[in-house]
């Protein structure tokens, strides 16, 4: 069996822990030592002198307390696993010389006219370094020092000795050394690999409980997630049905005034707003999650990004009392000015959201090769132990009611994402009673030799002939009166038969567009709906994908498909923005 792979860091606790093994199993050697010493005195009273045998007791008594002492001094330590081989050194030292007194019996107990006391001592030997094998295994050094203290005496003496049998004992001595040193090998082996995997297992565990430890809290905040999208999608939903409720009883009662209906109107689209900002940060997080954000880096230059936001932000901030201001700068930095559009309209929105009646100042300061740009108010400040909470989903401090002015919760969670998909450090520094501070670090650069051209606006297109499938009646409807009402020549079907039959009979003229919903009937996918249609008409027509579809596999599986997607609820503006981009080519064939 091979031992797993070992790190360092694993090394070192896999030598302490051998180290430990040794001390905790070296009790029985030293009881040995305690014991045996008895009879063998009895045994050779006869041809040693009781001075030398009362004295060579005590030395082993004197170094088997020594080595009692070590290892009290040992499991009482306080320097840790760093000083595990000196600890192992000093065991064999002490090992050693306690090995060389009984080396020392194989000496003086070497009597050639009593043989049966030479037999004796040969088995006491060979007993003692068979015995230690287990013990001392854990640390070959000190094993390997016993048999050499022990045996290399006895085996002089059989060399000095003339005669057969001498030859025979230290053959014997020999053979059972070479069969120790195997065990010893095979059992150092067997506990170093079973260390191993106890560390290995261990480190199992610990990887295991942080996987349940992340699962109980993903699946928390799944709770709080849902617990809070279900209430802020309530909120809207709720307002919708009460404003229709209005409208519908004005209609029956045939007084809709054109003022009345137009600020019920106001009050609906305000509704919807609400919900599709709710949704749309929905799938920002889920896009984000996916990787599903592409990043356009360019020189960004920061100052004139600044003095925008100031600009768009100045009426916000005037009806909320807050004194915003920008410092621009003329930096340039390394960025995609979308994406970095968005952090910092967040931190804004976030700013002037948290911070009535105070001060907001964005500004930017060099820092090393990095700008650094603040996000600055005198606000209530955001205490210690909350700094990481509030780039978490759905979190918003001092606002238990969720105050619908107060955001969704979103907006610091997009930030977060941003930032790392940037690789864009996110700063927050902030004290409770005394504003917050946010940064975003973005790489410097030099201006760049030529201004960047600017984007040129596309014309709307002309009236396009238009396919439209969904599933829904209601939907296909509403798509085929917007559409409509936009000047389009709008085909609709709620499956790709039924579309085919209605392009028929409008006369088959050439469509420009599809737009498909991604779940239709039967399973069929909006991008497989497409490709029938492609199928059915001959030709590709450009097509746009509408999804109300948020999870992150999803989401990679409709950019799969090269198809452009639309999240619902699809905003007006929106809707014709994408068909606006789709019509200003020619479909492929």
């Amino acid at each position: 069996m091979r031992a797993p792979a070992l790190t360092p860091d694993t090394s070192t606790h896999l030598r302490a822990a051998l180290v430990e093994l040794l001390y905790r199993q070296s009790g029985s050697i030293l009881l040995a030592n305690l014991v045996i010493p008895w009879p063998v005195a009895y045994v050779m009273r006869e041809v040693v002198p009781v001075g030398l045998l009362i004295g060579w007791i005590g030395a082993t008594y004197l170094l088997t307390g020594a080595r009692l002492l070590l290892s009290r001094r040992y499991f009482a330590r306080a320097d840790g696993e760093a000083e595990a081989t000196n600890w192992a050194r000093r065991f064999t030292v002490l090992s050693i010389l306690s090995s060389l007194l009984w080396g020392a019996l194989g000496w003086f107990g070497f009597e050639p006219t009593q043989p049966h006391l030479i037999a004796f001592v040969c088995i006491v030997l060979t007993g003692l370094s068979g015995g230690a094998v287990p013990s001392l295994s854990a640390y070959p050094p000190a094993y390997i020092g016993l048999l050499i203290a022990m045996h290399l005496p006895f085996a002089l003496r059989c060399l000095m000795q003339e005669g057969s049998i001498y030859s025979v004992y230290a053959l014997f001595q020999l053979f059972l050394i070479g069969a120790y040193l195997f065990c010893c090998r095979v059992t150092y082996r067997t506990l170093k690999e079973t260390v191993a995997l106890r560390f290995e297992n261990l480190a199992l565990v610990r990887g295991l409980e942080r996987e349940r430890d992340r699962a109980t809290a993903a699946d928390k905040a799944k709770t709080r997630f849902l617990a809070a999208a279900s209430h802020d999608l309530r909120q809207p939903v709720h307002a919708l049905a009460l404003f229709a409720a209005t409208l519908g009883t004005l209609a029956r009662r045939g007084a809709v005034g054109s003022h009345e209906a137009s600020g019920i109107a106001d009050k609906l689209d305000a509704a919807i707003g609400s919900l599709g900002g709710l949704l749309n940060g929905l799938i920002d997080v889920s896009q984000l999650d996916a990787g599903l954000v592409p990043v356009r880096r360019q020189p960004v230059h920061l100052g004139r990004m600044l003095a925008d936001l100031q600009e768009v932000f100045a009426p916000q901030a005037r009806q909320r009392g807050i004194d915003l201001r920008a410092v621009p700068g003329d930096a340039w930095g390394d960025s995609d000015p979308e994406l970095l559009r968005r952090i910092l309209d967040n931190l804004l929105s976030n700013a002037l959201r948290h911070a009535p009646d105070s001060r907001v100042l964005i500004g930017s300061r060099r820092r090393g090769e990095a700008i650094e740009i603040l996000v600055v108010d005198t606000g209530p400040g955001i205490p210690q132990e909350q700094h990481q909470a509030v780039f978490e989903e759905f979190t918003q401090l001092g606002n238990p009611e969720r105050d619908r002015e107060q955001g969704l919760g979103l907006g610091l969670a997009i930030v977060r994402r941003l930032g790392a998909l940037l690789e864009h450090p996110i700063g927050l520094r902030s004290t409770a009673g005394k504003g917050s501070t946010f940064s975003v670090r973005i790489p410097r650069i030099d201006p760049p030799a030529s201004g960047l051209a600017p984007a040129r606006a596309q014309a709307f297109p002309p009236g396009l002939r238009i396919m439209v499938l969904d599933d829904d009646p209601q939907v296909l409807d509403a798509n085929v009166s917007l559409l409509t009402a936009w000047g389009h020549e709008a085909i609709a079907g709620t499956d790709v038969e039924e579309l085919c039959r209605r392009h028929a009979k409008v006369g088959a003229g050439r469509v420009d567009l599809i737009i498909a919903d991604y779940r239709l009937k039967a399973g069929l996918t909006g991008s497989e709906a497409v490709e029938r249609l492609a199928e059915k008409l001959g030709y590709r027509a450009r097509a746009l994908i509408v999804t109300g579809d948020t999870m992150p596999e999803r989401l990679r599986e409709l950019n799969a498909t090269g198809y452009r997607v639309l999240h619902k609820p699809v905003a007006p503006d929106a809707l014709q923005a994408a068909i606006r981009q789709s019509g200003s080519g020619h479909a492929a064939d």
